[in-house]
């Protein structure tokens, strides 16, 4: 009798595997035979040659920084990695952090800023974006 119970007990457990397996591969999207290989889109809107396409501009926030000595070296230079506005995102810096920054910026990332205009942005930004003299 036990192993009467045993083996519908395990024949019951084997049915319902079974049919967790089918849904799962109809849930993963296992299809009939005569499907496979096959991929169904949306078919792809077709461009007339004699329309007007436009696009608009890729919107750039303004950035305000400060008017000042350098600035101009600032929007040059500072531009070719990262967007000024990365200047007006940091906390307040000590000047010798800037200076710290700056540098980083041209030697160890290779921002190749020459050394006048360098000097000049230092300059800037201890002259505007420090806790001193940040305006926010």
């Amino acid at each position: 009798m036990k192993s009467r119970g045993r083996a519908i007990l395990l024949a019951a457990c084997s049915l319902g595997i079974a049919a967790g397996v089918v849904y799962a591969d109809l849930k993963k999207g296992y299809y009939a035979p005569a499907e496979l290989g096959i991929i169904r889109q949306v078919a792809p809107i077709e461009f007339l040659p004699d329309s007007n396409y436009q696009v608009s501009p890729y919107p750039v926030p303004a950035v305000d920084l400060a008017p000042g000595d350098g600035l101009q070296d600032v929007q040059i230079y500072c531009n070719t990695c990262h967007s000024p506005r990365y200047i007006t995102m940091q906390p307040p810096l000590p000047a010798a952090a800037w200076e710290t920054e700056v540098n980083k910026m041209n030697k160890t990332f290779g921002a190749g800023i020459p050394e006048d205009n360098t000097k000049k942005i230092i300059l800037y930004l201890q002259a505007h974006y420090t806790a001193e003299n940040r305006k926010l």
